[in-house]
């Protein structure tokens, strides 16, 4: 399984970006899949996951209501709309999904449970 992030770059403060991730190797549409991001000097955080075809979605508090997760099937990608940017969302962003369906939601915001990873794509705010 691959992962392939992209979209990062350069944005101002309440301004938006768009970040993709390509997967490849596997029945995409049968996953989860989920956003972290690691700023610098932090331990990496949950951002947001999509679940599998029937796409419900799951939110940081520090993202929801800006961040919106989607997901094209067809296409075997997965997408993170960043709206109203803020200077403290600078981080390298990374896409994964996990080897194992979990049995409930809340397993899905630890970077544990995710087995597979993109390379991360940075996006920097600035203000």
């Amino acid at each position: 399984v691959q992962l392939q992030a992209s979209g990062g770059g350069l944005a101002q403060g309440g301004g938006s970006l768009r970040l993709s991730c390509v997967v490849s190797g596997r029945t995409f549409r049968a996953w989860p899949m989920a956003w972290f991001r690691q700023a610098p000097g932090k331990e990496r955080e949950f951002v947001g996951v999509i679940r599998w075809s029937a796409g419900g979605t799951l939110y940081a508090d520090s993202v929801k209501g800006r961040f919106a997760i989607s997901r094209d099937n067809a296409r075997n990608t997965v997408f993170l709309n960043m709206n109203s940017l803020k200077p403290e969302d600078t981080a390298v962003y990374y896409c994964a999904t996990p080897a194992q369906i979990p049995s409930t939601w809340d397993v899905l915001a630890s970077s544990a449970f995710y087995n597979y990873w993109g390379q991360g794509t940075l996006v920097t705010v600035s203000s």
